[in-house]
């Protein structure tokens, strides 16, 4: 394609005038001065698909904008208090197949061939839903990034009614993946979970289509994880909440597709390479599925049925289909990066079947922040990829199991790693890193504990942690030079200790009796007085005054790699 067939008289290829706008860190188009710069359209904002269902307001959190608060009282941390609201974070931090092919997709149409036609199209493409102050506004930024991709099972589309209830309009949860970025971009880890995970849904609220606000009381009693979305009007954000009261993170954004975006985007790719043990045959079971023993290829309607289907496998449970899900996208994943980054036609085919198919937040609701989002993801390396299902057990309150809970001993183990940003594919390097790291800043002299001034902050930490802090500092260690200073400025990710260069005696000192990690140290650069203290911010990694902060170790679940292939030989 040309430039004078893209569009511009003068010869100039539009997609030469996409630059990159260092304030916002996305991708603009800049016309000439002398031509009049053409309008865009917006994307389609709209409730969930297949209803005129509700959409999120704010009202939850503030991390999108919203009418300042009123200004909050000065108060100590201390037992009764209580934790003060969470505060906004800092802007800018921040069916499992179509993750694969909505994200790369966008990646893939970022070179030359993105000109502005096709961001006409695809901006047109994509349905937006106003979560309200869940999630962040920006598309991709500082540290890690939390990305929940649901796979709604609303039978709308041709064939689709095919595969389960015909009269389900609005859709649930049926496979949802939390898509976990690490803050330096080096590797991710996607966990499934379980649609049949027993939790309890907390309070949400919904827009409705005429504007107004509708309050959806949460569940009293524990209630399957898909009826997060599309039950009594719920809406993504509500789903982006349940997940986070389950792991504790708190998530950014979020993709929803259709059964049609894995018929589209598998078609688009040019089919999906997968492999069996045996041949799988589901006649009966209203997949139709029949796959040959070894490998095939599936797309369109065939690769919705190997994703859709459980019988025939080891236990025909969810659980197997999900782990049957997580190779199809490994599987994806390679062939978009092997074969569809070379092909233009495949990468705008990627991207207009992904657009078509895709809801998202308006935080990343135009091609150019998908773009954005997009470009940092594919960074990361296959093999740094983790994939993996939530930590689960039967469910001890039902005699014969048909649903699940959450591991008491392994799903904690999983959230620690997730919120303290550990990777799961190098987390014994982590270890030793940040063992030579400490030892090299713990090296050196150690002040009296009596000589040690700190004030303590909760940045994040349980309610009352200053105040237990300071108590057990000052009865316990001998620290009488500690002060609680309440509720700190803005709220920290992990707990940290900063200092002068004529203070890391007394740092040292703190560290051995708090029994602090090396991430918790922050040297300054210049020298401090003798009467300022040190400052110790409590972060969400802080349990309690006297137990270490150390770093998590690695969960007991199966796990697999993106760059594994489905048939070893």
């Amino acid at each position: 394609m040309d430039a004078r067939s893209r569009g511009q008289a003068d010869g100039t290829d539009p997609a030469d005038q996409w630059v990159l706008n260092p304030e916002t860190g996305e991708y603009e188009l800049r016309l000439n001065d002398s031509a009049e710069q053409p309008k865009t359209p917006g994307p389609r904002s709209a409730p969930r698909p297949g209803s005129t269902a509700p959409v999120r307001v704010p009202g939850q959190r503030g991390r999108r904008a919203a009418p300042a608060p009123e200004p909050e009282p000065a108060s100590e941390d201390t037992p009764g208090h209580g934790r003060r609201k969470r505060k906004p974070k800092r802007s800018g931090k921040k069916k499992a197949l179509m993750w694969t092919g909505g994200v790369l997709g966008l990646v893939l149409v970022g070179g030359s061939a993105f000109a502005y036609y096709w961001y006409e199209r695809l901006y047109g493409n994509i349905n937006t839903v106003d979560i309200g102050d869940v999630g962040s506004d920006e598309a991709m930024a500082d540290g890690p990034v939390n990305l929940l991709v649901i796979g709604n099972d609303v039978r709308t589309g041709e064939g689709n009614e095919a595969y389960g209830n015909r009269t389900n309009v609005t859709g649930h949860a049926d496979t949802t993946l939390l898509f976990h970025v690490a803050e330096d971009r080096t590797n991710a880890t996607v966990v499934s979970i379980p649609r049949d995970l027993m939790i309890k849904i907390p309070d949400c609220e919904s827009k409705q289509s005429d504007g107004s606000t509708k309050k959806i009381p949460g569940s009293t009693v524990p209630t399957k994880f898909n009826e997060s979305y599309g039950v009594n009007g719920r809406d993504p954000g509500c789903t982006m909440l349940t997940v986070e009261e389950i792991t504790g993170l708190e998530l950014d954004h979020f993709m929803m597709f259709d059964f049609n975006a894995v018929k589209t985007l598998s078609t688009a790719v040019g089919g999906v390479k997968v492999c069996l043990d045996k041949p799988l045959k589901d006649l009966d079971g209203g997949s139709g599925l029949d796959l040959p023993a070894g490998e095939s290829t599936v797309q369109g309607e065939d690769a919705l049925s190997f994703l859709r289907n459980r019988h025939g496998l080891k236990n025909e449970s969810d659980l197997d289909r999900i782990e049957m899900q997580q190779k199809f996208v490994a599987s994806m994943l390679r062939q978009l990066k092997e074969d569809t980054l070379d092909s233009p036609s495949k990468m705008l085919d990627v991207a207009d079947a992904a657009t078509k198919s895709l809801t998202v937040d308006k935080g990343i609701g135009s091609p150019s922040k998908l773009l954005t989002l997009a470009r940092e993801l594919g960074k990361i390396d296959l093999k740094n990829i983790t994939l993996m299902t939530l930590p689960v057990i039967d469910n001890p309150a039902e005699p014969t199991p048909v649903t699940v809970v959450l591991n008491p001993t392994e799903a904690p183990k999983l959230f620690s790693m997730l919120q303290n940003d550990v990777s799961l594919t190098e987390v014994k390097k982590k270890e030793k890193d940040a063992k030579d790291k400490q030892a090299e800043l713990l090296e050196g002299t150690r002040a009296e504990a009596s000589e040690i001034r700190v004030d303590v902050f909760n940045g994040g930490g349980p309610s009352g942690a200053a105040q237990d802090t300071l108590t057990w500092l000052q009865t316990g260690q001998g620290v009488a030079r500690s002060t609680n200073r309440g509720n700190a400025p803005a709220d920290v990710d992990k707990t940290r200790l900063e200092y002068a260069p004529n203070q890391a005696d007394q740092a040292r000192k703190l560290a051995d009796l708090m029994g602090l990690p090396s991430s918790a140290m922050k040297p300054g650069t210049k020298d401090a007085d003798a009467t300022t203290p040190m400052t110790l911010t409590l972060g969400p990694d802080f349990k309690e005054a006297g137990v270490p902060i150390t770093l998590p170790k690695k969960v007991d679940v199966k796990q697999s790699r993106a760059d594994e292939k489905m048939c070893k030989k």
